[in-house]
């Protein structure tokens, strides 16, 4: 099992979106905060991208930049270009715009993935507000070749379209987060974490194999640590001892197999290591405040609507 890949299955909600956006100075739209993460991809001319808080971003062909915590935020050909506001719900379904003016174009490639934000992944919680990716000859041509090829497909539909942009919009998503950790200097929290083999070692156990009965020991023994030397390791990388870190993966599984699937709800505490139905509802209500059950009612669509409460967005 990958950690990482992990981290954002685990957040997803609903299928990502993308679009290619033409602008034509003067032009400049502003995004309210949304339940996700976003990006946008310089493919022709220039612009500016301006957080909510913080400095305007230059950006230029083959830039790429990236919103993990859906913050508001503005785009514009110029910082000092009159903004136009844009329905926040426009970032989670992104549609395409067009400018019929004349003025020096630009052309953008722009998605949102609709993440549940209220129980993220630590490895989340430590990412900026922005992440930005310059363009460099010769420097991350894995990242650059997946967005070449979901500009190609956003910009030629062919058959399969829907399917093959969801991927590449996973794979883009990996791409950036990996350029991300891998620039960073001396690696500390989450960055630390995956850089470390024997706690990526556990970390894997634990994600693999979420219903074993692990024990510090056990999992001591899997990363090749006495029990004490382990515990340690693990604590000082992860933030919390290794059973504080199983319970809450099991707990954040569980609450993803509720919302996305019709299991019973014993099928979901076995696959969460609880062998009573009783005791995965007890541990899962201390987590998230709510009944398993009544936790998956809130994601399900009443007759003739869509999701209610914290499902919508799916």
């Amino acid at each position: 099992m990958d950690v990482l890949s992990d981290a954002i299955a685990v957040m997803r909600t609903g299928r990502p979106h993308s679009a290619e956006i033409r602008k034509c100075a003067p032009w400049g739209v502003k995004a309210e905060p949304f339940r996700g993460a976003g990006f946008h991809v310089v493919l022709e001319g220039t612009c500016w991208l301006i957080p909510a808080e913080g400095a305007a971003v230059a950006l230029g062909p083959g830039d790429v930049v990236c919103l993990p915590h859906g913050c508001g935020h503005a785009l514009a050909d110029s910082p000092a270009t009159p903004l136009t506001a844009v329905p926040s719900a426009s970032l989670a379904e992104i549609r395409p715009w067009q400018d019929p003016g004349d003025g020096t174009p630009t052309v953008l490639l722009c998605g949102a993935y609709t993440l549940d934000q209220a129980r993220p992944h630590p490895l989340f919680k430590e990412l900026p507000q922005v992440i930005h990716l310059p363009a460099r000859l010769g420097h991350r041509s894995s990242l650059h070749a997946a967005v070449g090829l979901l500009a190609g497909e956003v910009g030629r539909p062919g058959h399969g379209t829907e399917a093959v942009v969801a991927a590449l919009l996973d794979v883009l998503l990996l791409y950036i987060l990996r350029a991300w950790l891998d620039r960073q200097g001396p690696a500390t929290g989450w960055a630390a974490t995956l850089s470390d083999p024997v706690v990526t070692a556990a970390l894997r156990h634990i994600h693999q194999a979420p219903a074993e009965q692990w024990t510090v020991e056990t999992l001591g023994a899997k990363a090749g640590l006495s029990r004490a030397a382990f515990s340690r390791r693990f604590t000082a990388l992860v933030g919390q001892p290794p059973l504080s870190y199983l319970t809450w993966w099991r707990m954040t599984l569980a609450a993803r197999l509720l919302r996305d699937g019709d299991q019973p709800l014993q099928a979901v505490a076995l696959r969460t290591g609880y062998t009573s139905e009783f005791a995965f509802a007890k541990a899962f209500k201390r987590e998230h405040g709510v009944a398993p059950g009544r936790y998956r009612k809130s994601f399900t669509p009443g007759p003739g609507s869509g999701p209610t409460g914290s499902g919508s967005g799916r």
